[in-house]
């Protein structure tokens, strides 16, 4: 398989299992251009593949070799990244986003550390039935929440619900149509009730596929916006909680790597 000039090992990513130097750990934010920002905090940063919505870098953490791969939005992009990096020697994923939260209590500059995910997408169930949990590895969601504690950070610790779309699934009203289908009708309140943190868009898929094929996942987000309150974050917040987040991912690859 190969994009262009370069030969590449896998599907999408357009990387080669050489030029992940033996690295088992990768730090996943969704959104490409995040991927040198974290990579920059590492030792010896390079560029290694852009392709679509995956960007990758390979840096270092005391001598070790880490990958920064982005997935994209969702699940489906998600899974392909995991699918891919797995392929490549990766056997332990650490998922870096930002969220909105969606209980009162849970302040903008807040993170949270999710422990299993509440499945309204669609890509986790090509890897197991409903039935099955979304839960994070053990070992990675302690790893975050001490990372967070020890940065002196205010941590939260539960469930997360993990929708395939952005607007209905997440029960937003603000759209062009202004509707919900019945199905998603009300259950921002179903979900507070049952304590619920916050909504995001790939952890259901990247937690149940890891599991379900024994790899590690764990999942930190920064909190942009408490729903409670106002739809639309702050912009002036939205740096200062992708920091944090990321300060906490690195710390936690630290331990794990």
């Amino acid at each position: 398989m190969s994009h262009g000039d370069t030969p590449s090992d896998v599907f999408h990513l357009g990387l080669t299992r050489a030029q992940l130097e033996g690295a088992t750990l990768a730090i996943i934010p969704g959104d490409p251009a995040r991927v040198e920002r974290i990579a920059r905090k590492l030792d010896n940063p390079r560029h290694l593949s852009t392709q679509r919505e995956f960007t990758t870098w390979l840096a270092y953490i005391d001598g070790k070799p880490i990958v920064v791969c982005s997935t994209g939005i969702g699940g489906p992009s998600t899974s392909i990244a995991v699918e891919e990096l797995a392929q490549l020697g990766v056997r332990t994923f650490l998922r870096v986003g930002t969220t909105g939260a969606i209980q009162p209590h849970i302040n903008v500059g807040d993170v949270l550390v999710t422990t299993g995910a509440v499945r309204l997408d669609g890509a986790s169930q090509h890897f197991a039935p409903l039935a099955y949990p979304a839960v994070a590895d053990f070992a990675c969601t302690t790893a975050l929440v001490n990372a967070a504690r020890e940065a002196g950070q205010a941590v939260h610790v539960g469930i997360t619900a993990s929708s395939d779309t952005f607007y209905p699934g997440q029960e937003r009203y603000d759209t062009y149509s202004g509707r919900v289908v019945q199905q998603f009708a009300g259950s921002m309140k179903e979900w507070q009730a049952m304590g619920v943190m916050n909504y995001e868009m790939e952890s259901a898929t990247l937690l149940t596929m890891c599991a379900t094929m024994g790899l590690r996942a764990g999942m930190v987000a920064g909190v942009l916006v408490n729903r409670t309150q106002q739809e639309i974050p702050d912009t002036t917040q939205i740096k200062a909680s992708e920091t944090t987040a990321v300060d906490i991912v690195i710390a936690a690859a630290r331990q794990l790597v």
